[in-house]
């Protein structure tokens, strides 16, 4: 036995990394190719696992382990800062999604608990997919990424009562039954002591077991508690799974956390990456070559459904038609959550056996759909936003102005987002006096700037009814300062059509960005991550003792240089800074020079010539503000300051002896 599931773990680690690989270079997750890695070893492909039920033991560990440290990333304190747009826009789409799919259910036969069931599994998308790929491009920070991560985040939240919902729905069959009440009870009671727990016992065990200092102690506690808990759970009616994510929370609200977290991380990939290979394995492939038809019918049913229900969170809260097609697109598959949930429906009998083959290959091919689906969808919502029909029946989502509401401005400033940036740029242009106009998407934003008394516009800057809106044509500076990098791209591209004499300041995150926005037609572009590693040097810079004058103009040059400088290195030593009165000047000690082997105590440059050692620099280290009894030595590279006849007064020092003089 022991070595049959030695067998299964080398086939399923091996399939895995092999389709794991192949996935990664067409940009797909790894945990799909677990699962595609699931189907080729399992009974209906190649049947290469011996032991099924040894492989589900490591899936259910898997499981555990997964919730167990999504809840060490909560806390209840984190439930309770959730912003309002996170749970009216999560609500929305949850319940959306939710009803929809109950009642489609019920129009196709199922009982009322499949029914729900379908509803809650529905209702919720990936988490680690959603959010891999949006930061992978970007567009976390954008009103769309902001948008499906709250929605995220509340889906999280409401799997929870999902998954306790499970057992109950198993036992109730013509009405509220009897056994419910006591199971109610259990959990209120189990409820009341985690609670209890977190707040005065956990905390002061974790407490007394870090100050042994041993890693592999407090790993074993922390392990310990995951599957105690989830054992205790398990009495009350609950689920493994439904435990540990009650174990996770109950040490997330100590100082504790996090260290608990980067210990059970590692163990946490290997094991549930068994869970994703045991949903492969239960996958019928013949069941899909025999349903075809069905199965591609429920799979456009469901990304159609999913896609309407995320996209109705953001057209209630009032945001453009673009961001509403994103925010839909971006949540349009069936996450990782509904996996445990379906699989806990199935073990308790209420899903059939058809229906869920029927689910895996949909959420399967749902997820494996998603990073195309976002990568077209800045273009799709670029053709429905353009579209005339769509333009007539939404006017305000697709222009965001009224007609005949343009404003009257010539050589004014356009600032097109209201982040930081955005802020700091239009309280300097009050300052300076400049005429400027603002566009921003956000609601909130465009609220509290419109009671500040700022010239906003509530819009959204890819569409050309904004920027004209805002006076495009007659500006003369537009400054794009948004996270989106596909929304600044085609921001840019439709500023420069508009007015071709405009001068345009284009924000983006990374250096990669700086030759596609010029070409686009930016005239400047500045990237964070390019400023970011300049205000880092400037700091590590003085912290060495450099002098400011030095350290700015090398700052100039990499900027004159359009940001080349700073791949190909900082210019070399010997350039002369001048200061009114003054001078810094860099000069290398040569071979022989009249100053090598002595100290600057003894060569007395201060007294003697009026010159100062401000820093010396040897074989890559600095020796900022040296002393008397520092040693000169060759090839030292010396940063000297003062007059410009002091300083030529003493070159001769750094310069090598002739034959015949003196010292």
């Amino acid at each position: 036995m022991e070595l049959t599931l030695l067998y299964d773990i080398l086939i399923i680690f091996g399939l895995s990394l092999l389709v794991g690989l192949l996935f990664n270079r067409i940009r797909i997750p790894p945990m799909i190719g677990f699962i595609v890695a699931g189907v080729i070893a399992g009974p209906y492909v190649l049947s290469l696992i011996r032991s099924p039920a040894q492989v589900d033991l490591l899936a259910e560990i898997g499981i555990i382990l997964l919730l167990f440290s999504i809840g060490l990333e909560f806390s209840f304190r984190q439930l309770w800062e959730i912003k309002e747009i996170v749970l009216k826009g999560g609500a929305i789409q949850v319940l959306f999604a939710s009803a929809l799919t109950i009642a489609i259910a019920f129009l196709t036969g199922s009982p009322w608990n499949e029914a729900v069931v379908l509803g809650f599994v529905v209702s919720l998308s990936s988490t680690a997919v959603v959010l891999k790929i949006l930061h992978d491009r970007g567009e976390l920070d954008s009103p769309h990424g902001r948008l499906a991560l709250g929605i995220l985040i509340f889906q999280d939240l409401v799997a929870i009562p999902m998954m306790m919902a499970i057992p109950f729905l198993a036992q109730v069959e013509n009405g509220l039954g009897d056994p419910l009440y006591p199971v109610l009870v259990k959990d209120l009671i189990l409820g009341v002591v985690l609670i209890a727990a977190a707040k005065w016992v956990m905390p002061w065990l974790l407490f007394q077991v870090a100050r042994t200092r041993s890693s592999e102690l407090f790993l074993l506690f922390v392990v310990s508690v995951c599957f105690g808990i989830a054992w205790l759970a398990s009495f009350a009616g609950l689920s493994l799974a439904m435990g540990a994510l009650l174990a996770g929370l109950l040490i997330s609200e100590s100082e504790f956390s996090h260290q608990a977290i980067s210990r059970i991380v590692p163990f946490r990939d290997i094991f549930t990456a068994f869970f994703f290979v045991s949903i492969g394995m239960l996958l019928d492939v013949g069941f899909f070559l025999d349903n075809q038809g069905l199965v591609l019918f429920f799979l456009a049913l469901v990304v159609a459904l999913k896609f309407l229900t995320a996209a109705a969170a953001p057209a209630i809260l009032g945001y453009p038609m673009r961001t509403i097609i994103l925010a839909g697109i971006a949540l349009a598959q069936i996450g990782e959550f509904s996996f445990i949930i379906t699989r806990s429906a199935l073990g308790f009998g209420i899903l059939s056996h058809e229906v869920y083959q029927v689910f895996l290959i949909v959420a399967l091919s749902t997820m494996a759909l998603t990073p195309f689906l976002i990568s077209t969808g800045p273009s799709f919502a670029g053709y429905l936003c353009s579209h005339t029909l769509l333009q007539r029946l939404f006017p305000a989502r697709c222009r965001w102005v009224p007609e005949g509401e343009r404003v009257s401005r010539s050589g004014h400033l356009v600032i097109i987002g209201y982040g930081v940036n955005g802020q700091n740029l239009s309280r300097a242009a009050r300052m300076g006096g400049i005429t400027y106009a603002i566009i921003d998407m956000n609601p909130d934003f465009v609220r509290r700037a419109s009671r500040e008394g700022e010239p906003i516009i509530y819009g959204d800057a890819t569409t050309e009814g904004v920027l004209d809106h805002a006076g495009i044509e007659t500006a003369r500076i537009a400054v794009v300062a948004i996270n989106d990098p596909v929304a600044t791209r085609r921001i840019v591209g439709l500023c420069r059509q508009k007015n071709p004499g405009i001068f345009l300041i284009a924000r983006t995150r990374y250096l990669i960005e700086v030759p596609v926005l010029r070409e686009i037609g930016a005239d400047e572009v500045i990237p964070e991550e390019f400023e970011t590693s300049v205000e880092i040097f400037t700091r590590v810079l003085q912290e060495y003792g450099i002098a400011w004058g030095s350290i700015d103009r090398l700052v100039q040059d990499i900027r004159a240089n359009s940001y080349q400088a700073l791949r190909k290195g900082i210019p070399p030593p010997g350039d002369t800074l001048e200061i009114p009165g003054m001078e810094v000047k860099e000069v290398t000690v040569g071979n022989g020079a009249r100053i090598a082997g002595a100290t600057l105590g003894g060569i007395l440059l201060k007294k003697r010539y009026g010159v100062t050692v401000l820093a010396v620099r040897r074989n890559g280290a600095l020796i900022p503000h040296p002393d008397g009894t520092c040693a000169i030595h060759n090839g030292d590279l010396l940063i000297l300051t003062g007059t410009t006849e002091k300083l030529e007064e003493a070159m001769h020092l750094f310069s090598p002896k002739s034959d015949g003089q003196e010292e």
